[in-house]
Formats: C-alpha cells, sequence, structure tokens
C-alpha cells in the first residue's frame, strides 16, 4: 500500500483512489499490480519479468519503451553508499521513470515547483508501479535498510542516466519528515 506525504501541508493519504488522483492531475501515473503467486524473493530475475509480461507488454507497447530489466538492492549490495547517493540527489532524466516494486519499498521525492504542493513523497511498496515523467525533478530514498526488488522499463538502452539539478532541496526533506 503506497503512502503519500506533503510534508509542508502536514498531510499524508493511504487511499489508492485519492493517491492516484493526486498524482495523475501532476502527470505521474500511479497503480497497482497484484503479485503473481509464482513470484518470490527466489525467484529468477527472468521469471520475474516473465510473469508480469502479460501487464508489461500493453505498458510498454503504449509508452514507447524497449528495454526492461529487473533491479535488486539490499544491505549487502555491492557499493551501496554510493548507490545510495546517487539515487538520494534531486536529478530529472530525458525519459520517464517507470518503476513496478516487487518486493521491498523505496521512497520517491517530488519537487514540482507548484506553490500547493511544492515537495511531496511517495512510499511505494510491493504490487506499486509508477511512472515519473521525463524532466521531472525527484529523488529516490532507499531507507535505512535497502531491500527493495523493482521492475525497471526504459526508452533508451542506456538506462538510468540522471541530470542532477544540484539545488540541495533533498537535504531539507528526509523519510518521515
Amino acid at each position: 500500500m503506497a503512502i503519500l506525504q506533503v510534508p509542508d501541508r502536514h498531510t499524508s493519504h493511504t487511499d489508492e483512489t485519492e493517491i492516484r488522483r493526486f498524482l495523475n492531475a501532476r502527470g505521474i501515473m500511479y497503480d497497482r499490480w497484484p503479485s503473481p503467486a509464482t513470484v518470490s524473493s527466489a525467484t529468477p530475475d527472468g521469471e520475474v519479468l516473465a510473469a508480469y509480461r502479460d501487464r508489461l507488454t500493453p505498458l510498454m507497447e503504449q509508452g514507447g519503451y524497449r528495454t526492461v530489466d529487473v533491479v535488486t538492492v539490499t544491505g549487502r549490495t555491492p557499493n551501496l553508499d554510493a548507490i545510495r547517493d546517487k539515487f538520494l540527489r534531486e536529478h530529472t532524466h530525458d525519459e520517464d521513470e517507470v518503476r513496478m516494486f516487487v518486493e521491498g519499498e523505496g521512497l520517491f521525492w517530488f519537487h514540482l515547483e507548484r506553490e500547493e504542493d511544492e515537495v511531496f513523497s511517495l512510499l511505494c511498496q510491493a504490487g506499486d508501479i509508477i511512472a515519473v515523467p521525463a524532466n521531472t525533478k525527484h529523488w529516490f530514498d532507499l531507507g535505512k535498510h535497502p531491500a527493495v526488488r523493482a521492475i525497471r522499463i526504459f526508452t533508451d538502452q542506456a538506462g538510468w542516466v540522471p541530470h542532477y539539478t544540484n539545488s540541495h532541496i533533498e537535504e531539507h526533506y528526509q523519510a518521515g519528515a
């Protein structure tokens, strides 16, 4: 279950319909996909993709996405500090950032520079899928105890390429803020 927070308003939402409406109004796609019974933490990446193929294929065709992979980040991931640092700095991408959370959770932060909701966060958990539009300012927090497995969907074969804003706004917001 996702949790939407707008820290400057001191508001929090857990209702899926409210979350979807809030995000869709800002151009961010959010949905929930049920987990196939065949997927567990031991399921190889290729089998994870095969289990979600019926949902992935139409999404990829509709969005013009060409490549997909599975990423797993845990406390045992090599170079975890460097990975965390890359994600925690506000950035944009030239393409949509599409993630389907298979296991675990992670916190997306958004900086839309709108007066009414300048900064908000979405805690994504297993079953949540999100598409952050190209050129949207955001950052991603793996949490204190990283444990996330997600399907990543791209248009560019190069994959995840950040353009850092160097605004440092992320320093003013953190999980639980």
